[in-house]
Order: C-alpha cells, then structure tokens, then sequence
C-alpha cells in the first residue's frame, strides 16, 4: 500500500512542479538595467573586435579566436555592427546552454523537494495511524498529528520565527500538491456507491437525500446568520489575509501521459488478469488512470457545465465507465471490478484505497493552513468559533432528529451523521458508532459538498449574505471542502474564511463525537 502510494504520489508530481527560467549569476549581477544586447560593446583588439561586457565590480573580456586573414578578406571589411552581430550571437549561444542546465537542475531540485515534504507527511500519517491502532485509542491519529504541527509552529514563531517561516516554506510544495489533487481523494466513495446503496431500500434512499439537501440549506442559514449577529455586536473591521497559493492548472502533457498510462495498463489487464498478483492490483494502473483523466476533463469544462457536471461526478463516471467496459471485455461484469476499486485491504489495495490513503494528510495540511491564518483566526476569534460550534452541534443534532422524524433506520442515520465534516474526520466519526455504513457516510458527505458547490453562491445571495466572513463560514460549514473551492474561484476574497471553518468544522466535530456522554446523547435522539 505504501509502496503504491509513493508510486502514485511520483507519477503526479511529475508535471506539478512549474519552474522558471533563471540566467546565469554572471549575466544577473546587480544593479544594471540593460538589456541583454546593449551590456556588451565592441573594443578593438589585436586586429579583431571583442566583446566587452560591464559590471559593477569586474570587466569580463570575451575574446573570439584570432584569425591570420589577407587584408582582401571579407573578416576585415566587414562593419563594426556586423562583427559586433556575430559575436553576440555566440554569447547568447552560451548563455541559452547554461539557462538549460539550470532550469532542469532546478526541476529536478523541485521534484525532489515534493516528494521529501509529502514523503515526511504521509509517513507522520501511518506512523501516528499504526501507534493509535495498537494502542486502542479510538481519537482520530490524523487529528492528533495536525495539533501537535500546529503547536510546533507556534512555538516556534514566538521563540525561532526564523525556524517556522523555514518549516513552512519546506512544506508548501506538499501542501500545493494536497490542494491540487484534493477532490480526488473524496471520489472512491461515490464510483463505489452502486455497491453501497444495492441493500439500502429505495424509500429510505429518498428520506437520506431530502436529510441531506435540506439539512444543508438549514446548516448554511444557522452558520450565516449566527456569524452576521456576532459580526454585529462586536464589529471589528476586517483586514487583509494572507495570501494563499493556488494549485497550476493541468498541463496537455499530463492528460497524455495518463491517457497512456490507461490504454497500456488496461490492455495489460485484460491479457494478463493477474500479472501483478491479484485482481485488485492488476486493475489499479488503469481504474486510477481513468479516475485521474476523469478529474481533468471535468476541470477543464466550462463554467456554465461545472454548475451542472462538477469535476468530481465527471471523475467517478470516468472510473465507473472504465470499470464497465473492463468487466465486459472480460466477462467478469461491474461488481467484480468495483470491488477490486475499493477493497479496504492494505495488503491488497485497490486505486481506491491508494486515493483514500491520502485523506489523514489533507487533516495534517490543516495545521499549515491555520497557521498561516493564524492572525485572522485572531482576530475575528468570536465570529468564526461561535459560527462553527453552533452550526457543527446543529448539524449533528438535527440530521439525528429529522431521521428519526422520517422513520429512517437508526443504523443509516448514524452513518449520514458527520454529513457536514470533510470525508476524512467524517470516517474517523463514525468509527466510533457500532453497526454503521462507512461507504454510505463517504457518499453522504460528498453528495452534500456537490449540493453545496453547486447552489452555494445563488443560495447566499439570496439570503443577503454580504459580508465575506458570513459568506465563507456559511459555505464551509454546509459544504466542507467542495463548497468551499466552488465560491473561493469567484470570491477570493472569501478563501480565507472558508478555509478556516472547513478545518474548525470538523476538528470540533470530531472532538464532540469523541466524548462518550455526546455519542450517548446523539443515539437517544436516533432512538
């Protein structure tokens, strides 16, 4: 599974890591405003011209060969501009040579990068998840890990400022990488859900959709009015957040590479069904392609057909589409080949299982996230804590009051509980219940995160939410992390907000549910 993982984490960062075109120092030296062409002008020199470059601590003499020539030759007749020409033309030569060299020493210094910082995150991850596991503790590792980064930078910003800018600064391309491919760890869950809901009826389906559509709409009211009340009374002007990086957008050469990757391994696959072992890891080459390619097509579409087709459901019907096609090809039909998809096994992993094994590393990004906000959070303390309390205790009580309103079975309504937390404390909650659904509760959660991604902007607009904070609370409360990049692309100014309360929802979630008297209270009102 590890070695899958890093496999995977490789073949991704390949075309992640974007840098730029830097000179050589010596055509760089400060301070000098001259282009290229005119910090070189010609002197005479021993029958020839040279090229005699200015700097501001040495002269640098770039001498061409001296050539024995008749004085009939076309050397010496011809202009100053033209020999001038010729030799700024070998300059350039080598100037272009050495800038090669250095962008791809710096690609390779740049992938190398990535893959230690993401490398040190996934590993805390396991490490933590095996510790917690032998130790019967049943608080989520993840969770754990990220307060325990947190307070380091926070330490360290009071005592060595210097030593968190730098660990911050080593982690970034990590944490670009995490935000890039975000959604995808959310998808196995809805490519597996014709598995999932096959022995759910189709009346308590119903119940389960209006629970989530309207539980929604309910969370992101009572999250952005409680934030407009607070912004009231205690008024403090916003400032200016810091700025957080956004993720490059997918490179043609990545769609090809990946487009390869699928039709070689999915031919592979059919010839040779178990030419890496088993099944399931015969079938991850191409099912993770596929998902991969799925992802990048749904972004790529146009706005006016995201509202309608969201990247994530173009990524789950590109694997399901896949998986179809493999079991009819080999006459092993669709079930067979979603279940070698996600097979929840770390000694025989499928392309869901390597996706999800990403998830307690997006809960360790949030310390980084927070962290940089850290002033924000500061500062509008009061509204931010409050909204997030009130709307993660409403969330939970509610959805567990209205499925038992509905007649939903208390089983299904334990497991669409956490439907407001992101997928990976969303799990970890639900752990902690006997009897659940967790494949359920993973579609629950994503299901809802589309709802919100798609209406989130017109629904707050009609409720008058003006303010940036109440927007941003409002959309990650409901929404988690779907919701949230859905209003961040057209409402910068409302990232940080949301980015707070979509790592805050789900920490105090699930250092509510951890308490034993709060589980108690929640299965009273299931009943």
């Amino acid at each position: 599974m590890a070695t899958t993982q890093k496999l995977l984490t490789f073949s991704l960062l390949l075309d992640h890591h974007h840098p730029t075109l830097s000179f050589p120092s010596f055509l760089s030296s400060k301070p000098h405003n001259h282009k290229l062409s005119s910090k070189f002008s010609p002197v005479a020199f021993n029958a020839t011209r040279a090229l005699y470059t200015h700097s501001s601590t040495s002269h640098k003499l770039f001498t061409p060969p001296i050539t024995v020539s008749r004085p009939s030759s076309s050397f010496l007749q011809m202009g100053p501009h033209e020999a001038c020409s010729s030799r700024e033309i070998t300059v350039k030569s080598s100037v272009s040579e050495s800038g090669g060299t250095s962008t791809l020493s710096q690609t390779v210094f740049g992938i190398a990068h990535l893959i230690i910082s993401l490398g040190i995150i996934l590993a805390t991850d396991k490490i933590l998840k095996k510790a917690f596991v032998a130790a019967a503790i049943r608080f989520p590792s993840a969770l754990f890990g990220m307060f325990c980064i947190f307070s380091i930078l926070v330490i360290l910003d009071s005592t060595v400022p210097a030593a968190a800018t730098g660990l911050m600064n080593f982690f970034e391309p990590a944490l670009i990488f995490i935000q890039r491919w975000l959604p995808l760890f959310y998808v196995p869950s809805l490519v597996v859900l014709p598995l999932s809901v096959r022995d759910i009826p189709a009346a308590s389906g119903l119940k389960i959709c209006l629970i989530i559509v309207g539980g929604w709409l309910a969370t992101l009211c009572v999250a952005g009015y409680t934030a407009i009340a607070v912004r009231k009374m205690v008024n403090t002007e916003m400032t200016d957040a810091e700025p957080m990086a956004k993720p490059p957008p997918f490179s043609t050469i990545e769609v090809w590479t990946w487009t390869g990757i699928f039709l070689i391994s999915f031919v592979t696959a059919l010839l040779y069904p178990t030419i890496l072992g088993t099944s399931a890891r015969t079938c991850l080459p191409f099912l993770l392609a596929s998902t991969v390619l799925g992802y990048m097509v749904g972004s790529g579409l146009p706005s006016d057909v995201k509202k309608v087709f969201h990247p994530i459901i173009c990524c789950a019907v590109s694997a399901d589409l896949a998986a179809l096609a493999f079991g009819y090809f080999s006459r092993s039909g669709l079930d067979p080949v979603l279940g070698c998809y996600l097979t929840k096994a770390s000694s025989n992993p499928g392309a869901g299982d390597v996706l999800m094994g990403f998830l307690g590393s997006v809960i360790l990004s949030f310390a980084f996230s927070m962290f940089k906000q850290r002033k924000l959070v500061k500062r509008h303390a009061a509204e931010i804590f409050t909204s997030v309390i009130v709307s993660t205790i409403f969330s939970l009580y509610s959805t567990a009051l209205v499925g038992r309103l509905l007649g939903l079975e208390s089983s299904l309504t334990i497991s669409i509980l956490p439907r407001c937390i992101t997928v990976a404390l969303a799990l970890s909650i639900v752990s902690l219940f006997e009897g659940t659904n967790s494949s359920l509760t993973a579609a629950a959660v994503v299901v809802t995160g589309l709802v919100g991604a798609n209406f989130v902007q017109a629904t707050i607009d009609k409720l008058r939410f003006r303010d940036p904070i109440a927007r941003g609370i409002a959309t990650a409360s409901s929404a988690h992390g779907l919701g949230t990049a859905a209003l961040s692309s057209k409402e910068p100014e409302a990232l940080p907000f949301c980015a707070i309360a979509y790592a805050l929802n789900g920490i105090f979630g699930s250092l509510l549910c951890s308490v034993p008297a709060v589980r108690q209270s929640l299965l009273a009102v299931v009943g």
